[in-house]
């Protein structure tokens, strides 16, 4: 399969891992070897209950048995696309209160840009430094890393950058601000933190300014921070919340959600302002509403920010310089990129699925299904530094 993998589907990288998948359960990747792998990523924070979870997997099978796709988004209504956004109101703040439901974190990012663009009259936007929130065109037009976005230009226009954690540089934001947009939690930078009420003083210069503030909540959302949403941490309510990977179980799933004033200005002027085929596809969200069900009726959130001092207890080694983040969203801080790309390599032998982070190279991301175990921690853990100890042996 490995050869066919190479050869027919398109790859991202020239040396992909390439690990031959022949099912999963619980915290645990099984290969077509036989082999069973510990997962500390979670599909890169998307697999929110683990893999094959069952209420997701009957809900799946249930709305699978009654209808899968019958009309483009927003013409029917389609009882698990409902329930997920009336439980999303009932959650959040009164002022998020309406969400459009999309495919993907990116395209939520997409829907978010031009819902700040038409509900404000404004064009500019100002995005952060070091920041990812997705690759299609808009969403790529706000990264600031030269390298990755020149071989794409010319991207969209009228959008500039800020230093996250910066106060000195909301003069940057004026009335000519449509939104400034920011990951509540950097993800590919290093998982930064915002720190000194960073949050709630950019949002009081927004509205001193009139521009909204957009959170993208993609990896901090549904729980893995400790809260349902990663803004819950910095009392601050973001104007436009935009959602994705682990809202869907391990389904593909994005959403944005703002009050039923600024979301209704997509309907009209121009009619259509912004449509999608399979957004709120009734099995996708079937998927999602049992996941945020999963989530908010159960201990997991609170049990996240647990199994964060448990990590920090174990995760403790001369060659880890520190760890980033909060709750289950950690990345360990190594003293190199050559000795992350190693730990990540010889973990995957040892059988712990491990992971790198974007923009930091230092970094090794471990982003686990919020219901892993505290044995299983333990076990993935004590890897870790037994790598660290085979290296450090040899130096």
């Amino acid at each position: 399969m490995k050869e066919e993998f190479l050869k027919f589907q398109a790859q991202t990288s020239p040396h992909p891992l390439a690990l031959e998948i022949s099912h999963a359960k619980g915290s645990y990747i099984y290969s077509i070897q036989g082999k069973k792998h510990l997962d500390f990523v979670a599909g890169v924070s998307a697999c929110s209950l683990g893999h094959c979870h069952p209420r997701i997997v009957n809900a799946i099978k249930d709305q699978a048995e009654r209808y899968l796709h019958v009309m483009v988004y927003g013409e029917y209504a389609l009882s698990p696309a409902v329930e997920l956004t009336k439980l999303l109101a009932k959650l959040l703040p009164p002022s998020l209160n309406k969400t459009y439901l999309t495919n993907s974190g990116t395209e939520a990012i997409e829907g978010a840009l031009k819902l700040a663009r038409r509900s404000t009259g404004r064009s500019e936007i100002i995005a952060s430094k070091m920041a990812y929130h997705g690759n299609t065109m808009g969403s790529l037009s706000l990264m600031s890393i030269e390298e990755r976005v020149a071989p794409f230009r010319p991207l969209i226009g009228d959008v500039s950058f800020i230093n996250f954690n910066v106060l000195e540089d909301f003069k940057a934001i004026t009335r000519n601000t449509a939104a400034v947009i920011l990951e509540t939690i950097q993800g590919g930078a290093g998982f930064i933190i915002p720190k000194n009420n960073y949050l709630s003083k950019l949002k009081a210069h927004c509205e001193e300014v009139g521009a909204l503030l957009i959170l993208d909540e993609i990896q901090p959302g549904f729980g893995r921070t400790g809260k349902l949403f990663g803004f819950e941490h910095f009392n601050i309510i973001p104007d436009i919340l935009v959602m994705g990977k682990g809202m869907g179980g391990g389904m593909p799933i994005g959403a944005f959600t703002a009050s039923e004033d600024v979301m209704d200005t997509l309907m009209d002027n121009p009619k259509l302002g912004h449509i999608t085929t399979f957004g709120g596809n009734p099995v996708i969200a079937a998927s999602a509403l049992a996941t945020l069900q999963e989530i908010t009726e159960s201990d997991l959130m609170a049990e996240s920010l647990q199994k964060e001092i448990l990590f920090r207890e174990l995760l403790v080694h001369p060659l880890i310089i520190e760890v980033r983040g909060m709750g289950l969203m950690l990345a360990i801080i190594t003293i190199s990129e050559e000795m992350a790309t190693a730990i990540i390599l010889k973990a995957q032998e040892k059988g712990l699925i491990l992971f790198w982070l974007l923009f930091e190279k230092t970094a090794i991301r471990i982003t686990p299904p919020l219901t892993i175990t505290n044995q299983e921690i333990k076990e993935g853990c004590g890897i870790i530094i037994d790598i660290l100890n085979e290296i450090e042996s040899q130096s």
